[in-house]
């Protein structure tokens, strides 16, 4: 691949984002109608995906994991029947609607440069799909939902079962898909390590305006039936025997840190480690309980809770918890398990890379890149007024806002 000239076009097609994705799926449709029933009814959240993956790519092209990263993509890409056919004709409108808002900038040269870029990125993927399907991986999971507990108004816990074997490690993730909502997919965390009646626990958090968190804490029974995608996720246990752990999490980021604490019971009860549960308010500390039953069988595991103080704001517990972190020594020698909402776990790395702990022993999952849609100028006037800086450059220019105020989430965020 030629990374340079790759990225001198996405420059120009970046500019008009909005407009290529739009113009990317009307081509698309038109050329392959049938493919439209493959897609969610509302398709604003997923031209936002679509173009928050391809800066994403643009970033890493010369990621040396780049490759098992594709094909992790193309084996979860399974559940969504992508077929090479589906591949080929994705291709061609997307070098299509780079085409049309490129302008000049899309020569000959550039063409074939995306062209055999593409061709290179599907073959990983479709390698991916196939892998799995040769160690005899389902597409998805189907699973009943077997209990469904109530934590106020907005919080959810469900156990399913799923109806064949889900091997996974602890503190991976799933994706979830729901009758409720046709064609939608969204990820939640596991909240537990295997166990012996091969049930798995989802923690749900609804978000305003949120399709699938409405429907599972809303609209979801015991009797009910989910699907599961294939585990993933970067969140599990890397710590040597003996060696000393932190975990952090926030709100619904408690889901893997429990999976996390409860591997460790069975296999290092000894460990030697520190928990921060954080939450916006004492009502919301759904999972004391679990804290407690798990600390209770770790001797070596400190535990402090964390939430705002009555009457302050509820931003106000990040505050409180960077606090605590500081007055703690010795961060160097730990590893770090982090959990929560976007913005949270981007201050938090801060602070910790601030401590003195090492930036490879801070453990989390990926962020998810910020819409461009939504912090990119809509019009000519705001573009004079304020040129944005380019974000396959500038990997820090995609990271949620920090701040005390960062825990919101966008439509679709809603893993921890």
């Amino acid at each position: 691949m030629d990374p340079q000239m790759l990225r001198s076009t996405f420059a120009v097609v970046e500019r008009r984002a909005e407009h290529a994705v739009t113009y990317f799926y009307a081509h698309l449709f038109r050329q392959e109608p049938s493919l439209r029933e493959l897609f969610p009814g509302d398709m604003r959240p997923q031209r936002d995906r679509l173009f928050a993956a391809l800066t994403h790519l643009v970033d890493r092209l010369e990621d040396p994991d780049l490759p098992a990263y594709l094909g992790r993509l193309g084996r979860d890409h399974r559940r969504f029947l992508a077929t090479p056919a589906l591949y080929a004709s994705v291709g061609t409108s997307l070098l299509a609607a780079f085409a049309h808002v490129a302008g000049a900038a899309w020569t000959t040269e550039a063409e074939k440069a995306w062209t055999e870029a593409y061709a290179h990125l599907a073959e990983l993927m479709l390698a991916g799909a196939d892998e799995a399907v040769a160690a005899g991986e389902p597409a998805w999971w189907d699973a009943d939902v077997v209990r469904h507990e109530r934590h106020g108004p907005d919080l959810a816990v469900l156990t399913l079962r799923p109806r064949r074997p889900l091997p996974f490690l602890p503190g991976q993730y799933v994706s979830v898909a729901s009758p409720r909502v046709p064609r939608v997919w969204r990820t939640y965390s596991l909240a537990d390590a295997p166990r012996p009646d091969g049930t798995v626990e989802l923690h749900v958090s609804r978000v305003p305006g949120g399709v699938m968190s409405t429907a599972l804490v809303h609209g979801t029974a015991p009797g009910g039936v989910l699907r599961l995608g294939a585990p993933d996720g970067a969140l599990v246990a890397r710590t040597e025997p003996g060696g000393q752990r932190a975990y952090i999490c926030a709100g619904t980021g408690w889901a893997p840190v429990k999976a996390l604490l409860s591997e460790a019971v069975e296999r290092e009860p000894a460990l030697k480690g520190r928990l921060f549960v954080v939450a916006r308010a004492k009502e919301l500390l759904y999972g004391r309980r679990d804290v407690e039953r798990l600390a209770a069988r770790l001797d070596g595991l400190s535990v402090t809770y964390i939430t705002s103080a009555p009457g302050h704001p509820k931003d106000q517990a990040t505050e409180r918890l960077v606090q605590s972190l500081r007055s703690c020594v010795h961060w160097s020698a730990h590893d770090v398990y982090l959990a929560g909402p976007p913005g949270f776990v981007t201050e938090v790395v801060e602070v910790l890379v601030e401590l003195g702990t090492a930036p490879d022993r801070i453990h989390h999952d990926a962020l998810p890149p910020v819409s461009p849609f939504a912090v990119r100028p809509r019009t000519a006037a705001e573009r004079l007024l304020g040129p944005p800086a380019p974000l396959w450059h500038n990997p820090a220019a995609r990271a949620p806002r920090t701040g005390a105020a960062s825990w919101g989430r966008r439509e679709g965020d809603d893993r921890p």
